[in-house]
């Protein structure tokens, strides 16, 4: 079946960088939409990036700037590149991956999450 792993967080000072990796198996990806979600306690989850199968992006206002989201077809894997790290940006980073770029949010295939924190 489809499994995603995340791997990349930790704990960061203010100003610094993290890059998250989510590699993919079970199945064929390149044609894909995939991306990374966050969510903290008690709240929504929300975009942070996305990227389609053809190199598409689309980014969250807040990270706009600051992460770069890529992929590795070869290697069925996703990452995403943040710098300038805020206090704010502390949260658990969710994988994704999903046919339809569309559905991407309601997508039935997440990682198990990885945290990230950022201190001041």
């Amino acid at each position: 079946q489809v499994q995603l792993v995340e791997s990349g967080g930790g704990l960061v000072q203010a100003g610094g960088s993290l890059r998250l990796s989510c590699a993919a198996s079970g199945g064929t990806f390149s044609g894909w939409a995939m991306g990374w979600y966050r969510q903290a306690p008690g709240k929504q989850r929300e975009l942070v990036a996305k990227i389609s199968s053809g190199g598409s992006t689309n980014y969250a206002d807040s990270v706009k700037g600051r992460f770069t989201i890529s992929r590795d077809t070869a290697k069925n894997t996703v990452y995403l590149q943040m710098n300038s790290l805020k206090p704010e940006d502390t949260d658990v980073y969710y994988c994704a991956a999903a046919p339809l770029w569309d559905f991407l949010h309601r997508s039935d295939y997440w990682g198990q999450g990885t945290q990230v924190t950022v201190s001041s």
